[in-house]
């Protein structure tokens, strides 16, 4: 039980120092880490294509199944392989993807700061000023994307080191706890056992 609980702490630390290093990656270095990871999905794809088209090529059975995974297995080729070959558009698409959620995330903001008003409430303009600035910032990534994609990137590099800095303090407060409840668990087993 020791042996695991420290292999399982090993395994969590591990995790967590890697979600900081490659948010620390992201946040120097943005451009190059989203090329690397375009190419990379590009790779995969186009790999998983030309596997699902081999697959159908050396499969006696021309089942609706096969054709139709043959057909997604030249889909794919085609996408990783734009993809591959032209990262840059994808690149491109993740600001405004990211920006018209955040613009659609503002506009429930103002709609709920409208119901706010309808009920009264005295500081239903802050919601409302709130909602405005949502809208306003997923407009900056819609409309100025090539711009804002390093700063979309940093911003998740920010994210996953905090998410694997907090991770290992709490898991290190986690095993610290666990640590002084099995030694109290051992004393009073020790304890007992001498007053018999």
């Amino acid at each position: 039980m020791v042996k695991f609980m420290k292999e399982l702490k090993a395994n969590y630390m591990a995790s967590a120092i890697l979600c900081v290093i490659f948010g620390l990656v992201l946040i120097i270095w943005p451009g190059t880490t989203t090329q690397i990871v375009c190419k990379m999905l590009g790779t995969i794809l186009l790999i998983y294509g030309i596997v699902q088209i081999t697959l159908y090529l050396f499969n006696k059975e021309r089942t609706v199944i096969s054709q139709g995974i043959l057909v997604l297995g030249i889909i794919c080729a085609v996408f990783g392989a734009w993809i591959f070959f032209r990262p840059d558009i994808i690149i491109k698409a993740v600001p405004v993807i990211i920006g018209v959620l955040i613009v659609i995330h503002g506009l429930h903001n103002v709609a709920q700061a409208m119901t706010l008003q309808k009920e009264e409430y005295e500081k239903w303009w802050l919601a409302l000023i709130f909602g405005l600035l949502t809208v306003g910032a997923g407009g900056v990534l819609v409309m100025n994307p090539f711009e804002a994609v390093e700063t979309v990137v940093r911003l998740i590099g920010v994210f996953l080191v905090y998410d694997g800095g907090s991770d290992i303090w709490i898991l290190s407060r986690v095993f610290k706890v666990k640590k002084d409840k099995e030694r109290i668990i051992d004393v009073e087993y020790v304890d007992v056992e001498d007053a018999d």
